[in-house]
């Protein structure tokens, strides 16, 4: 299957998921993805994202993640792709989106890597705000 926007398929697979009352849910690897999902392990969103390597005859490997749940609703409140394929967004260090007042975060792919508003604006790095997480 062609997908012209994988960051915007994890996002749409996830938010799926949740609604969906899933535990798990599984998504097809890249590097740029497991980032994003070990960025959403490390603040707390997800329980788990593992990385599941390829087995024979598979191009890629995939990412697994476990969804967590506070009691009957899940932690994740929203998920919104900023910049899109049609359309780029950037910012810079001091221009970074602060989300739901400190309480979300943006995840933004710099010259170092893909990292939180908050890591970025630390090293005074700007780049482009890939989405938000609340």
């Amino acid at each position: 299957m062609l997908v012209t926007d994988p960051v915007a398929d994890m996002l749409a697979r996830i938010r799926n998921a949740m609604l969906a009352k899933h535990e798990h849910v599984s998504i097809p690897g890249s590097r740029i993805k497991r980032r994003i999902a070990e960025i959403l392990e490390a603040e707390g969103f997800v329980s788990t994202a593992v990385w599941v390597e390829p087995s024979k005859g598979t191009p890629q490997g995939r990412i697994d993640i476990k969804l967590k749940w506070d009691g009957r609703e899940p932690v994740i409140d929203g998920l919104k792709r900023i910049s899109k394929p049609g359309r780029r967004v950037y910012a810079g260090h001091d221009k970074l989106p602060e989300i739901r007042s400190g309480l979300g975060i943006a995840i933004v792919s710099t010259s170092r890597g893909v990292m939180t508003n908050k890591d970025a604006k630390r090293a005074s790095l700007g780049g482009e705000v890939l989405c938000a997480v609340w």
